[in-house]
């Protein structure tokens, strides 16, 4: 697909989009707003729920998407929902507890954990300490704080058939349902603008990215990125803390004209 064709640009935050310290330059969000002054729609996927919001202003993106594809956003209305009842991740989050791992559940903004998450994340305070009892509703997702890859092979043959697994660059095993992906909420924010998905670009730095970069128009995967991701991308841009994402697009959609 050629540049000029794109009409959406979807963006990773953290390790993408975000620098390591979790700001965004002035420089990328002008670029930002920029694309958009060319009609182009800009929106950002992320594995985040709420934390989110603390990071980035909304209103810079024509949509969302958040907790690795559970709920997709535009103008701030839900428009995807895929979530995990609690009689699915309730048992299934007693067996991991038993058997030591340390796990947790994101059930509108809380995290029902069996650990202290905000010894582990120091700007997540909206946690509570559980066994599960007392937690009722849909999880957005779950997660699984490991020690080695290889642990892996003792959640995999008790997960619910109707989830999947991925274990990102920093050994977190983030648990969706099966139709809570990246690409199913970009591609819901999609079709509210009538974009084909031929026309979108997408940039990303980790497993939970990959789909996106494969289906989507064009993938362009950060320097910075895993080995697996930049295998696989079309293009590969300079650092996250070198503004990779905005550096690719003014040369390669605003220098030229783009859209």
């Amino acid at each position: 697909m050629s540049e000029n064709m794109i009409k959406m640009v979807v963006t990773d935050l953290d390790e993408t989009l975000l620098r390591t310290d979790k700001s965004i330059s002035k420089y990328t969000v002008d670029v930002i707003n920029k694309v958009r002054q060319r009609g182009i729609k800009f929106i950002f996927a992320t594995a985040r729920g709420g934390s989110a919001k603390t990071l980035v202003d909304y209103e810079l993106f024509d949509g969302y998407v958040l907790l690795n594809g559970a709920k997709a956003f535009v103008d701030n209305r839900l428009i995807y929902e895929r979530t995990i009842s609690a009689d699915i991740f309730i048992p299934f989050l007693r067996e991991l507890s038993h058997r030591n791992f340390m796990v947790a559940a994101e059930v509108e903004g809380i995290h029902y954990a069996n650990f202290k998450v905000n010894e582990k994340w120091s700007y997540i305070n909206n946690f509570m300490v559980t066994d599960y009892s007392d937690v009722s509703g849909s999880a957005d997702k779950l997660y699984v704080l490991i020690d080695d890859p290889n642990q892996i092979d003792l959640i995999t043959p008790i997960l619910p058939k109707e989830l999947y697994l991925n274990l990102t660059r920093d050994n977190l095993a983030m648990i969706m349902h099966k139709a809570a992906t990246k690409f199913n909420g970009v591609l819901a924010v999609a079709e509210e603008f009538n974009i084909p998905k031929g026309e979108i670009i997408a940039f990303g730095d980790d497993i939970n990215d990959k789909e996106m970069l494969l289906k989507f128009g064009l993938g362009v995967a950060m320097s910075n990125a895993i080995d697996e991701i930049k295998m696989i991308a079309d293009y590969v841009c300079d650092t996250n803390d070198n503004d990779g994402v905005a550096k690719w697009l003014e040369e390669n959609l605003l220098r030229y004209g783009g859209n």
